[in-house]
C-alpha cells in the first residue's frame, strides 16, 4: 500500500458493497480501526459513509450503526430505499447510492491528493478515471478473495492501487475476546433472521405481492 503522510485523503464507504464483501470474507469491520488505520498514514480529510435506509420499519438493525458513525467521525449520507413494483408483479426496492457518491467525489476531488473507495462496482469507473484526470490517486478497496470475486475487473484496472479487504482483516476488523467469539458463533448459528442488509441489493425482490 502507497500512502504518503503529507497528503489529503477522503474515504467513500459504499455501506452496502462493503457489507457485502466483508460478509463473504467472514470479516466483521471496526469501523473506529478502520478510519484510524487510515488516518494514521496520511492526513484524513473526510470519510464519507453511504446507505440506504428503509423508513417505514418499526426497528432497524443498522439504525445503531448509523448512529454510531454520526457520531464518529463520518459522514453520513442516507436516502430512503424506493420501491416499485415490476411488470410481473412483484415488489421490488432499490437503494442504489451511486449518484450521492458521484457527485460528492468530484465536488471534493480539488481538495484532495488521494482518495479511498471502498467498493467493487464497475460502475465506478469512469467516476474514478474522471477524478484522476484531476491528478488525484485512487486507490480501491474489495476483494479478489471470494468466490465470485467482489470487485469488477475493469474498475481494478483504472484504479491506481487495489488493496483486498483480506489483507486488512487484522487491522480493521472487530477484536473479539474468546468468549465473545464463542458466543458469536453461537449467535450465528441460532439466528432465523435475514440481514437488514438485505434490501440493499439494486434489485431486491420481495416474492410477496
Amino acid at each position: 500500500m502507497y500512502f504518503y503522510p503529507n497528503e489529503r485523503t477522503a474515504l467513500f464507504i459504499d455501506g452496502a458493497n462493503l457489507y457485502a464483501t466483508a460478509r463473504s470474507l467472514q470479516v466483521e469491520i471496526d469501523y473506529k480501526r478502520l478510519r484510524q488505520h487510515f488516518a494514521d498514514r496520511s492526513q484524513l480529510v473526510r470519510a464519507f459513509y453511504y446507505t440506504a435506509i428503509i423508513e417505514d420499519q418499526e426497528y432497524s438493525p443498522l439504525r445503531p450503526l448509523i448512529d454510531w458513525l454520526d457520531y464518529n467521525g463520518f459522514t453520513l449520507v442516507t436516502k430512503p430505499v424506493k420501491e416499485y413494483t415490476d411488470d410481473q408483479g412483484r415488489r421490488k426496492v432499490k437503494g442504489n447510492m451511486d449518484i450521492e457518491i458521484a457527485v460528492d467525489m468530484l465536488n471534493i476531488a480539488s481538495a484532495l491528493d488521494h482518495i479511498i473507495l471502498f467498493s467493487g462496482d464497475g460502475d465506478f469507473r469512469r467516476l474514478v478515471e474522471a477524478v484522476q484526470r484531476k491528478g488525484v490517486r485512487v486507490t480501491v478497496v474489495s476483494s479478489n478473495s471470494t468466490q465470485p470475486s467482489m470487485i469488477a475487473d475493469d474498475l481494478r484496472r483504472q484504479a491506481d492501487q487495489f488493496i483486498d479487504l483480506e489483507e486488512l482483516r487484522d487491522k480493521v476488523s472487530r477484536q473479539r475476546s474468546g468468549q465473545q467469539a464463542r458466543r458469536a458463533q453461537v449467535d450465528d448459528a441460532d439466528s432465523d433472521e435475514d440481514d437488514d442488509y438485505d434490501y440493499y441489493d439494486d434489485d431486491y425482490e420481495d416474492e410477496t405481492v
